[in-house]
């Protein structure tokens, strides 16, 4: 029976993003014994995964070094197989090459990747068609398999569901207003400006870590006269998941929640700021809308990730996104 690890120790959307390759291993080999390494805090996601066998822990805040060679060791005495690292970074590239695994398999931009026994060359784009981020690390498994590669897919139990239903006997829609960068975040203001136009007879829940409650203080106190309940800090990961998956919309910025979204194929309407979809990270829901400024800006993007503040000052890529925009998606439900 072989043994695989995954290899993704980068921040949550991105963990999200690779359980697509989960699926793909699993559909190529279903006895696979399957193992994943993630960052101190990401575990939780795989709570009730049913292909995963065993997730591995690096605690990356504190005793960095030291932490990591105790993950390898772990790695060691485990005797892979396989390992699969979907990072381009020189730490988890040390990881794989001291695996002991007797199969490698990273992509080319990894500085340690001269070690691995196979070498993906990384294509962000083919001609003109940009890949998506899930496509671009399905690279790792093309020359084994004819198949496409997957939707990331994430599995609330029915613990996770239970904890939710007493949110879900009305109407509502979720926002998740917060980003860890500022350009990818839309205002509070506009926000705000959004949830007074929105039909009355749904409820809204503000989703997001402990670190995101302020802000949804702030939106929601600006709206006493609004069905908004602030769930920040108070649902896990899987909890949030299983509640985007019955709202009857999702509103998210370019960041994590828009891949939660894509995992349970719930509804969502992805609003972009600085970046673009043409990036390669957008929404994959079957119901996905994206809204960005409808005016072409020479300054947009202004890199593929976010930045803390504006370099031009004036945020016109999201301010200058209406409310019109984005009740369209709602209005076609």
């Amino acid at each position: 029976m072989q043994k695989i690890l995954v290899i993704q120790t980068a921040f949550i959307g991105d963990v999200v993003l690779v359980t697509a390759l989960l699926e793909d291993l699993h559909l190529q080999n279903p006895n696979a014994v399957l193992d994943i390494l993630v960052r101190k805090g990401n575990e939780t996601l795989f709570t009730a995964h049913p292909y995963l066998n065993e997730v591995l822990i690096w605690q990356k805040k504190e005793n960095k070094y030291a932490n990591l060679y105790k993950v390898i060791y772990q790695i060691q005495q485990n005797k892979y197989d396989r390992v699969i690292n979907v990072q381009r970074f020189a730490a988890t590239g040390f990881i794989t090459v001291l695996s002991g695994a007797k199969e490698t398999i990273g992509f080319d931009k990894n500085p340690f990747s001269i070690f691995f026994t196979k070498r993906i060359k990384h294509i962000f784009s083919k001609g003109n068609i940009v890949l998506h981020e899930v496509e671009r690390n399905f690279q790792l498994l093309e020359n084994t398999t004819d198949a496409k590669a997957s939707k990331p897919k994430l599995y609330p139990s029915p613990i996770d569901k239970a904890a939710i239903e007493g949110y879900t006997n009305q109407p509502y829609i979720c926002i998740a207003p917060a980003s860890v960068w500022f350009t990818k975040q839309f205002p509070v203001s506009k926000w705000i400006a959004f949830l007074q136009v929105i039909p009355k007879n749904y409820s809204v829940y503000l989703l997001g870590a402990p670190s995101d409650i302020a802000l949804c203080n702030e939106i929601a106190v600006a709206l006493p006269d609004t069905n908004c309940s602030i769930l920040a800090g108070k649902l896990t990961f899987l909890e949030s998941a299983a509640l985007m998956e019955q709202a009857v919309m999702n509103y998210v910025n370019d960041s994590a929640p828009m891949h939660f979204a894509s995992a349970v194929n719930a509804p969502v309407t992805a609003i972009y700021c600085s970046t673009i979809p043409a990036f390669g990270y957008g929404p994959l829901s079957i119901n996905s809308t994206i809204v960005e400024i409808e005016e072409p800006l020479a300054c947009r993007p202004c890199g593929i990730h976010g930045k803390k503040a504006c370099p031009e000052t004036h945020f016109n890529c999201a301010m200058k996104i209406t409310n019109e925009q984005l009740l369209a998606s709602l209005r076609n439900e």
